[in-house]
């Protein structure tokens, strides 16, 4: 049996990735720390690059919701009959290529890390 001392935004970090991958607190822990005990040659910072990429990651993913948001309005919109501006289709258009590039560029970065 072992506890973990940690802030209460770390528990909020750390919670979020474990519901966000499908596993109780207790087992992302367990599988982490399996992981790296696996690994004892991962460094720290090749541990925290991970950890800021992760975070992306969950950035990069609470951005997309107001994005999408934005383009079921306009696809709602042109299926009535409306013809948005073309400015404001490309910025959503555009949010949507730099959403996907940053979620690409993350996801590429942890493949690269391991």
């Amino acid at each position: 049996m072992c506890s973990v001392r940690m802030s209460d935004a770390e528990h909020k970090f750390v919670a979020t990735a474990a519901k966000a991958v499908g596993v109780t607190l207790a087992g992302f822990f367990a599988r982490a720390a399996l992981g790296a005990a696996h690994n004892p040659h991962t460094s720290a910072a090749a541990i925290a690059g991970r950890r800021e990429t992760v975070a992306e990651l969950f950035a990069a993913r609470r951005h997309l919701g107001p994005i999408g948001n934005n383009l079921n309005q306009l696809t709602r919109a042109i299926n009535s009959g409306a013809q948005p501006t073309d400015t404001r289709l490309d910025a959503v258009l555009e949010s949507v290529r730099l959403a996907s590039a940053r979620v690409q560029g993350a996801t590429d970065q942890l493949l690269r890390d391991g």
